[in-house]
């Protein structure tokens, strides 16, 4: 049976990659800061471990890395992620929340990735997918603000295209995906994609990953963005 290891996982789009993931058989670990007080993810049906980690913590997640560096690792989904104050506009910066953001965004899948390299290798998928934002490409931006947001989705993408080169030799594919606007707690029931289509969507990139759509920057149906 294959391996996902899910990070921010306690609600939204990590939670349900959690939740078919489990439905379709795979052994799940589910990575969580916070857990949630309503338990939903402890409630998930099928092989679910959790793990309380916060992915920004170095010492916390080498610590992780070395309970379980015997499990191998089909695919690597790095969901965790900030969002911040939509409404923030040119000269109402909080830097102290960017500096959080980018050690989220940024750092932490990287961090991750270099930590559970080892159980990647070790799997028969060898993906890593890492949750991005159209909201990061400098191209595609028409209308400003969201400075930190969209600066550290934007280097995220530059951390994933240096993977995707940098682990091409050892057959590991490395994955930019934007999910849409989605159906969250956060987003609300205005937002129109539903969450269980858009993962779907991200599930089957996932899996069909080749050394050819490694590097890429897709939306969950397929089609590839600016950087």
């Amino acid at each position: 049976m294959p391996t996902v290891l899910i990070t921010g996982t306690s609600r939204g789009i990590g939670l349900e990659f959690v939740k078919q993931y489990a439905a379709e058989g795979w052994k799940v670990i589910a990575v969580a800061r916070n857990p949630g007080s309503d338990d939903r993810l402890g409630e998930v049906s099928g092989e679910v471990s959790i793990h309380l980690l916060d992915v920004t913590d170095a010492a916390a997640v080498a610590s992780f890395s070395e309970t379980i560096k015997d499990q191998p690792i089909d695919v690597l989904i790095n969901n965790a992620g900030i969002n911040g104050n939509r409404m923030k506009k040119f000269g109402n910066t909080d830097y102290e929340a960017w500096e959080d953001m980018l050690r989220v965004n940024t750092l932490a899948p990287l961090r991750m990735t270099e930590a559970l390299i080892s159980n990647i290798l070790q799997s028969n998928m060898r993906t890593v997918a890492c949750i991005s934002s159209v909201i990061g490409s400098i191209g595609r931006n028409s209308t400003g603000g969201r400075y930190d947001y969209r600066s550290s989705k934007a280097a995220l993408n530059a951390v994933i295209a240096s993977m995707a080169l940098d682990l091409a030799e050892q057959d590991v594919k490395v994955l930019a995906l934007h999910p849409g606007w989605v159906q969250t707690e956060r987003n609300g029931p205005e937002a129109p994609i539903p969450l269980d289509v858009s993962i779907a969507g991200m599930r089957k990139l996932i899996d069909d990953a080749t050394a050819e759509t490694s590097g890429k920057y897709l939306n969950f149906r397929g089609e590839e963005y600016d950087w």
